[in-house]
């Protein structure tokens, strides 16, 4: 088996990790806001977070929300 993509969207993760590479994206939702996936199922969620992590672009293991916690958000200090 291989898992290369957001099937929802049909976005490769080569794809999304080009878009990462061009805006500096560093978590799901900050390349949610520069190309279109995973907004149905999210199953592609903790694969788009190992992509981020390590640039693998396809996996041939199933990844589950568990293997692939979301990235923390900085925290915030008063003067954000």
């Amino acid at each position: 088996m291989h898992i290369d993509r957001c099937y929802c969207f049909q976005k490769t993760f080569a794809e999304l990790k080009a878009v990462a590479e061009a805006t500096g994206a560093a978590s799901v939702e900050a390349l949610q806001a520069e190309a279109v996936f995973g907004h149905n199922c999210q199953l592609c969620h903790p694969y788009v977070r190992r992509m981020l992590r390590t640039g693998d672009t396809v996996f041939d293991t199933i990844v589950e929300a568990a293997d692939e916690p979301p990235t923390p958000q900085p925290a915030r200090t008063p003067s954000d």
